[in-house]
């Protein structure tokens, strides 16, 4: 699916990659990590701003389009491996970036090892989209889980909780010692143990900043969506034939996009000295 997350997947946007540099103090010239690169959506906003980066990304077809996308564009070394398994030396990044992806990696291993990488000081950059609860949207969004749930109910059982503006960006200010935590509550991760207790002293100065989103779909863009998601192979054909059946109807009684808000989060947080 490397070529239509390339094509639907939503990119992150410059003033928050700014924010993240501004927090960080780092420019032209300075190394940092990505963990989890994807086709290089993230990356390509880091090159662009000078920094060289050492990506990692385990999907053999991914990596291979980020290469194939970034040809050209800047500093970027790419490295077909997990976070886990990655030989990389301590104390050499400046920054560690994440987009959409710090969840897959074992949270046993993930916190510890990007304290291990960075820098005394450094920091960690922590940024995905996370669905947002408003009024311009509330109802279609609760169209299609409904839909997702007469066809597949047990995965539409396990659906992370949206929330509001305010109480998206509360949540986080609650949970600012741990950044894990932080991270854990913004995507109802309880099943993945984000939440580590080790990770509360490894990083301190916990800040987020968010922009909100509001992406209208057709049904076809929708279910585009849906088949680069990790639920997806676990449907079956017939399964993917309904759902799909389900964004047209949706589609056809709105007699318009389908509409979807999110919250594009960003956290940081700066290495403990002596972490």
């Amino acid at each position: 699916m490397a070529a239509e997350y390339d094509r639907y997947r939503p990119a992150y946007p410059d003033e928050l990659i700014d924010q993240a540099c501004q927090v960080a103090g780092i420019g032209s010239g300075d190394q940092v990590l990505e963990v989890g690169c994807g086709s290089g959506q993230l990356t390509r906003s880091l090159v662009a701003r000078g920094l060289h980066v050492t990506a990692l990304e385990p999907g053999k077809k991914l990596v291979a389009l980020a290469r194939q996308n970034l040809e050209g564009a800047g500093t970027a070394e790419f490295v077909n491996a997990r976070f886990e398994d990655a030989l990389l030396p301590r104390e050499r990044f400046q920054a560690v970036f994440c987009a959409s992806a710090f969840h897959w990696v074992d949270p046993k291993v993930s916190w510890q090892k990007a304290a291990d990488v960075l820098v005394p000081g450094g920091t960690l950059a922590l940024v995905q989209y996370f669905g947002l609860e408003e009024p311009r949207s509330k109802a279609d969004q609760e169209a299609v889980l409904a839909g997702l749930g007469k066809v597949a109910p047990d995965i539409a059982a396990n659906w992370p909780v949206y929330r509001d503006l305010d109480a998206t960006i509360a949540g986080v200010e609650q949970r600012r010692g741990n950044i894990s935590a932080a991270w854990a509550w913004l995507g109802s991760y309880d099943s993945y143990d984000m939440a580590q207790d080790y990770a509360g002293p490894l990083f301190g100065d916990v800040q987020v900043a968010v922009t909100p989103r509001l992406i209208e779909h057709t049904p076809g863009e929708l279910t585009a969506i849906f088949r680069t998601m990790s639920l997806y192979p676990r449907l079956s054909p017939g399964q993917r034939q309904a759902l799909d059946r389900e964004h047209h109807a949706i589609y056809e009684r709105l007699g318009r996009p389908i509409r979807a808000s999110f919250a594009v989060v960003l956290i940081t947080a700066r290495r403990s000295q002596g972490s």
